[in-house]
């Protein structure tokens, strides 16, 4: 476990950093396969779960889903349109400067057929991402504790 100088990473930080960021590419993956089998491609589903993830009585504007999708305005406006076209929304534009996304009963039915798998995928893996955290975490304590000495 050996560090490059102070603020330097240990061997441990790096092989805790690798397996989380594996363990999301892995969720990643499943989770793009799952929403290709319904017809989605991921991009729709993160829309979809980000407009239905919304705290109750919040309202999600097509730049308030560019900001949850970190892309460009441009590209959730183009994703909107999509979305709108398969049916998943409803653009309400009563509002002209900010027009608001709503679910229709099509992307709620997705939703309710994606969701508990992503959910039985987090929960099996949530041991293992725990740990990887856990593991940056510690080591991290453990820097300061030194340094503080």
């Amino acid at each position: 476990m050996t560090s490059s100088g102070s603020g330097g990473l240990s061997e441990v930080d790096y092989e805790a950093l690798a397996n989380l960021r594996y363990r999301i590419r892995k969720f990643r993956q499943f989770s793009t396969k799952a929403a290709e089998k319904l017809g989605l491609t991921p991009q729709q589903h993160q829309a979809l779960l980000a407009i239905k993830g919304l705290r109750s009585g919040a309202q999600m504007s097509v730049s308030m889903l560019a900001e949850r999708l970190f892309v460009p305005t441009a590209s959730a406006a183009d994703l909107a349109r999509s979305l709108e076209e398969h049916a998943y929304v409803i653009v309400d534009v009563k509002q002209r400067r900010r027009p608001i996304l709503r679910l229709t009963d099509k992307a709620e039915e997705i939703l309710r057929r994606l969701t508990p798998a992503h959910l039985y995928e987090i929960r099996e893996m949530a041991p293992e991402l725990l740990l990887a955290l856990r593991v940056l975490q510690d080591h991290r304590r453990m820097e300061v504790a030194a340094w503080m000495q």
